[in-house]
């Protein structure tokens, strides 16, 4: 194992643009292994296209022990992930980097830091993976303490936070996807009002009933171009495609890599995800709008 030769592992469409945006920013090639899925294969064409630093892409199911093995710093997705606790038990890691898993990077600091159970936020877990996370999280927190651990994120930690995260060792970078926002092309035309499809209805958040509701009042004053989330079933979005003067437009990617290359002042509604940090970073100086819900956050301006 080369203690720094650095490996991208990856389970989701946003992991994998982190992981371009590391790349991006470290000015390295990365080799990556990522989860087998239709979305991730759609990301990893397109990142490349965009030219993405991207060393050997390797698919795989379950963990990839070898290509684990093999590299002494990782650049890890989800450190919830039952996987990684598993993978860094074993093979421990030089250096571990983590990137964004959604909005999960505030409530993994948070459980480094002791301040809520090494648990993914809202699952009820049990079995080895609830047996293994003292030992993961004992593996990051030495890494850290020898200043080989951090953190590569678009999401403000805050002051305390991040200053508590420094106390243990660990180094923090923020990103404003100045990656992907220099190589995109121009967004495909949507029209101005944007709805960005949800899960929340699949994890049981919300009741299909009150997410249709959400999405005519979203799409009101239509015409609207609805993108879905990657998790929706068939089921929602053959109830969604009925909502009058919405149009359902699928691109398999991630609505960051959809978006970045806007050239129409967009008015996006969402309910609370990600997407509320990601894309006002993804449209800054565009004058784009995202409303979350009842309410409205416009997307952060810079110099052109």
């Amino acid at each position: 194992m080369a203690r720094n030769d650095v490996l991208a592992w990856v389970e989701s469409p946003l992991q994998l643009v982190g992981a371009a945006e590391w790349a991006d920013a470290h000015r390295t090639t990365v080799p990556v292994a990522g989860r087998l899925t239709a979305q991730m294969s759609a990301t990893a064409d397109e990142l490349l296209a965009r030219g993405a630093r991207f060393g050997e892409l390797e698919p795989y199911l379950g963990i990839p022990f070898s290509l684990l093995a093999r590299h002494g710093h990782w650049l890890v997705g989800d450190g919830f992930s039952g996987q990684f606790r598993v993978a860094a038990s074993l093979l421990r890691p030089h250096r571990i980097t983590f990137l964004d898993d959604g909005a999960h990077a505030i409530a993994y600091a948070d459980a480094l830091l002791g301040r809520r159970p090494y648990a993914r936020p809202g699952i009820a877990e049990r079995g080895l993976t609830t047996r293994i996370a003292p030992l993961a999280q004992a593996t990051v927190l030495h890494r850290a303490s020898a200043r080989r651990a951090g953190f590569f994120t678009a999401f403000d930690l805050g002051a305390e936070r991040a200053d508590a995260l420094h106390d243990r060792g660990f180094g923090i970078r923020r990103h404003g996807f100045d990656w992907t926002r220099a190589t995109a092309p121009a967004a495909p035309e949507l029209g101005r009002r944007v709805v960005l499809g949800s899960a929340q209805p699949v994890d049981g958040r919300i009741t299909l009933r009150d997410y249709l509701g959400w999405v005519t009042h979203a799409a009101t004053p239509g015409p609207a171009v609805y993108l879905p989330h990657r998790r929706e079933t068939a089921e929602q979005l053959a109830a969604v495609a009925r909502v009058p003067g919405l149009t359902i437009r699928e691109t398999n990617l991630p609505v960051e890599l959809v978006l970045a290359g806007a050239t129409e002042v967009l008015d996006i509604r969402t309910l609370a995800s990600s997407t509320t940090t990601t894309l006002p970073l993804v449209l800054a100086g565009t004058g784009a709008t995202l409303r979350i819900g009842a309410g409205a956050v416009a997307a952060r301006e810079t110099t052109a």
